[in-house]
């Protein structure tokens, strides 16, 4: 059973939640996690990358020099792979690097990015962060009084605030999405993951119902 601190806007404690990581994750497969992180990242790849058959780069196609009484090995045209300047024997092209993981294994893989910060102490409860206005300087003054202004950070709500989305989103590193949809990747990349009471409330209760 965990202990963790909870805390309004002003960075002051306002009470404790108690949880058992089990909740969220019975155990934590480091070889899942590494599948699910390296999916995400090969699917964030373009693959716009392209470089030139001997084809298609510049030079002639005359032969360089007769064939025998040089002395010199026989050469043909100048566009040759092993020749600077020369076409890639085997050029790159344009690919898709997306691919998918079972839909269950990705969703187990959340749950446990998720235990294993709340087990490496690099989870901040908060109580609340509704506000009534769209006012960047709120977001970055709670983050200062919660001692992670400056990091990289992952928000998660309960559910999409469009006001609070929209405060937070011209801060460097910081990153806001309901917990619903919360990923791997999403979760490990920063330093730490801020969730609100309600949606660690909410994350529970679906491990519950599984």
């Amino acid at each position: 059973m965990v202990s963790l601190p909870i805390f309004d806007k002003s960075g002051k404690e306002v009470g404790k939640y108690e949880l058992d990581p089990a909740e969220i994750a019975p155990s934590i497969n480091k070889q899942l996690l590494h599948d699910a992180v390296v999916m995400y990242q090969a699917n964030l790849r373009q693959g716009t990358h392209r470089t030139k058959t001997r084809a298609e780069v510049a030079g002639s196609t005359k032969k360089m020099y007769r064939q025998k009484g040089t002395g010199n090995a026989r050469a043909g045209s100048k566009r040759s792979g092993v020749r600077r300047g020369g076409g890639h024997i085997f050029a790159i092209r344009p690919r898709d690097y997306s691919y998918r993981l079972n839909k269950k294994a990705l969703k187990i893989a959340t749950r446990m990015a998720i235990a294993s910060k709340i087990q490496g102490e690099q989870v901040v409860v908060v109580d609340d962060f509704a506000q009534d206005e769209i006012k960047t300087k709120n977001v970055a003054g709670a983050l200062k009084a919660l001692g992670i202004y400056g990091q990289k950070v992952a928000i998660a709500l309960e559910k999409y605030d469009p006001i609070f989305y929209r405060s937070a989103r011209n801060i460097e590193g910081v990153s806001v999405s309901p917990v619903a949809e919360l990923n791997a990747y999403s979760v490990l990349r920063p330093r730490k993951l801020v969730i609100t009471k309600a949606a660690l409330d909410s994350l529970r209760k679906e491990g519950k119902s599984e």
